[in-house]
C-alpha cells in the first residue's frame, strides 16, 4: 500500500501493473481491496491506481477543506498530478462513479474513458436521503452501528440470494460494520453526508462526451437499474450492461462477468 499527503492528510492507494492507467473508485463502506479480482486480472495490461476513500481503508479522515464530492475529485486530481499521470480511464462503483463523473467533467481532456457501475450521478432522492441521514445521526450519537442497523444495511449491498451464494462476502462486510467505532465511525459518517448530499450532476451530464460504459447489478437495491438507464439515455453513445444475479457490489458477486466486461471495454478505448 502506498500513501501520499494531500491537504495535510494521508491518502492510501494501490499502484499495480504497467501500461495505460485505470483509476478505480470503490463503494462507500468498502475500500480499495474491493477491486482485488479486477486488479489481479487487469494489472497484466494496465497500471491500476486504486485510492482508499477518505476515512476508508488506510486513508486518514477527510481534510477540513474536503466537504463535497467535487472537493474529493480535486483531491484525486492532486494524487494523479503527484504521480505524474496525465491520461487515465476511470472505473467507479457507487460513490466511485459519483466522484468519477465529477473528475471527468473537471478535466475532460485527461479522462479517456469512464465506467459508471452501480451508481447514480443525479441527486439522492429525498426519501432515501432522509433515511440515510437519520442513520448517520444515530451512529454519531452512539459511536457505533447498532446491530439492528447492521441488519438493515447489509442486504442493501448484495443480491437477494447472497447469504447462500456468497456467505463469506456478506459475513465479512457485516463484521466490518460491527467494528466501526467512535472517531472512525464518525469520520465515515462525515464522508457519507458528502455522498448523499451530493449535487445533481445531471445538470452537466450532456458534457460527458467521452466513451462511457454503464453497468448495474440486476438486483441492486440502492442504485436500481432504472437509474442506470436514465444515465444511459442521457449520455450520448454510452454502452449499457445489466449484470445478472448481482446486487450493489456487483464486481465481487459476479467478478468474472465484470472483469471480462471491463477488459473488453478498456481494450477498445485505451
Amino acid at each position: 500500500m502506498n500513501s501520499i499527503q494531500i491537504n495535510g492528510k494521508n491518502m492510501s492507494y494501490l499502484d499495480v501493473g504497467e501500461g495505460p492507467v485505470v483509476l478505480f473508485g470503490h463503494s462507500y463502506l468498502w475500500d480499495s481491496e474491493m477491486w482485488r479480482p479486477q486488479i489481479d486480472a487487469l494489472s497484466q495490461n494496465y497500471r491500476c491506481i486504486v485510492p482508499d476513500l477518505w476515512a476508508h481503508g488506510q486513508s486518514d479522515a477527510a481534510p477540513e477543506s474536503t466537504t463535497s464530492l467535487i472537493h474529493y475529485a480535486d483531491d484525486i486530481l492532486v494524487l494523479m498530478d503527484k504521480l505524474d499521470i496525465e491520461q487515465f480511464a476511470i472505473v467507479g462503483l457507487s460513490v466511485g462513479g459519483m466522484w468519477g463523473a465529477e473528475l471527468a467533467l473537471k478535466v475532460p481532456a485527461r479522462v479517456s474513458a469512464l465506467v459508471l457501475m452501480d451508481t447514480f450521478i443525479g441527486y439522492e432522492p429525498e426519501v432515501a436521503k432522509a433515511k440515510y441521514f437519520g442513520m448517520f445521526d444515530t451512529i454519531e450519537q452512539m459511536g457505533f452501528i447498532p446491530p439492528p442497523m447492521i441488519d438493515a444495511i447489509t442486504p442493501l449491498f448484495f443480491a437477494n440470494d447472497a447469504e447462500t451464494a456468497n456467505p463469506k462476502l456478506v459475513a465479512d462486510f457485516r463484521e466490518k460494520l460491527a467494528n466501526l467505532k467512535d472517531e472512525e465511525a464518525r469520520n465515515v459518517v462525515r464522508v457519507g453526508r458528502m455522498v448523499f448530499d451530493r449535487r445533481d450532476t445531471f445538470d452537466d451530464i450532456e458534457k460527458l462526451t467521452l466513451p462511457t460504459l454503464i453497468m448495474v447489478g440486476a438486483e441492486d437495491k440502492p442504485r436500481p437499474p432504472l437509474e442506470s438507464m436514465l444515465m444511459h439515455d442521457a449520455i450520448d453513445g454510452s454502452e449499457y450492461t445489466v449484470i445478472p444475479k448481482a446486487g450493489h457490489i456487483s464486481n465481487l458477486e459476479q467478478d468474472v462477468f465484470v472483469t471480462e466486461a471491463l477488459s473488453k471495454f478498456l481494450s477498445s478505448q485505451l
